[in-house]
């Protein structure tokens, strides 16, 4: 009985090893998208300096061909492909023509950013996309990116961050949610909605507590504010249709962040004045949804 025990436990622990290996050797890939100014570099930054000094290494790529000040490392940046200053001057195109441009010349030179993130196999990845959310609603080829790198075995999940400010403003709170659905249903991973910049939220101006704006529950008490607003009031209809559509769907919910940009100095006082309980809690719900496991130096043998 005892040598049956022992037989068991050993099959249990070489099953173990190679689950864990497997879990750990995938690469993670963190996909973070948002509309302007919604704080998507100063994720990255703080994000690649809170996983350094938890044993991870991050590398950090730059998918936006108009950021030109990258205040984190960057691994890879787009910039040394395509960049969007030259895009419009040789093709006389705006700045959201432009970027559609660099995204479908990125989806055609896809093999350029494989072989760029071959070489960093054993990093955790976090991806700074550009804000114009057409590109994440509606327009294909960064879906398609990413369907081609789910084909190459990453794993990856979606950090779409919004500006807590949206939620001082019923009609905008709404527009938010629109937006968080509609790039849930149209990147097809798995999504975290995050509302970013909590920390410098006028909270006198919520017309209900926080808890309300990040569970995303009975939408219909929005309506009588939307109403006191004479604007939003002739679209009483349709803003009630809205939040119904949206509470039908029950996808979108929020997480809290707050990450101060000019804290940045160092690793020591990043450490200090960073609201670390947001960010570990934020961490832990992003690598239970891609699978991400931290061994450390856990040993399979004792």
């Amino acid at each position: 009985m005892l040598g049956q025990v022992t037989k068991l436990r050993s099959r249990f622990l070489v099953f173990l090893h190679y689950a864990l290996t497997f879990l750990t050797n995938c690469c993670r890939l963190k996909v973070v998208i948002g509309p302007p100014g919604s704080g998507k570099t100063t994720y990255c930054n703080g994000m690649q300096q809170f996983l350094h000094a938890t044993g991870r290494k991050v590398s950090v790529v730059n998918l936006d061909p108009a950021n030109d000040f990258l205040p984190y490392e960057c691994a890879i940046n787009m910039a040394d492909l395509i960049t969007l200053e030259a895009v419009m001057e040789e093709f006389k195109l705006g700045p959201n023509g432009g970027m559609m441009y660099c995204m479908e010349y990125l989806e055609k030179n896809i093999d350029w950013l494989e072989e760029k993130l071959k070489s960093l196999e054993d990093s955790y990845f976090l991806f700074d996309f550009p804000g114009q959310v057409e590109l994440f609603t509606h327009h294909g080829s960064v879906k398609n990116i990413i369907e081609r790198l789910q084909k190459l075995d990453y794993r990856l999940v979606t950090v779409h961050l919004v500006d807590a400010h949206y939620c001082t403003d019923p009609s905008k709170y709404i527009s938010a949610l629109l937006l968080s659905l509609k790039t849930m249903l149209q990147i097809e991973l798995p999504h975290i909605n995050v509302l970013s910049k909590i920390d410098i939220i006028e909270y006198d101006q919520l017309a209900f507590n926080l808890d309300f704006y990040t569970e995303v529950q009975d939408l219909s008490y929005l309506l009588d504010h939307l109403d006191s607003d004479p604007f939003a009031s002739k679209f009483k209809e349709l803003n009630k249709a809205l939040c119904g559509l949206i509470e039908d769907f029950s996808l979108v919910g929020f997480y809290t962040l707050c990450i101060e940009a000019s804290i940045f100095i160092n690793l020591f006082l990043f450490l200090h004045y960073l609201d670390k309980n947001s960010v570990m809690n934020l961490v832990k719900v992003i690598d239970k949804a891609n699978g991400y496991v931290y061994m450390g130096d856990v040993n399979l043998n004792g």
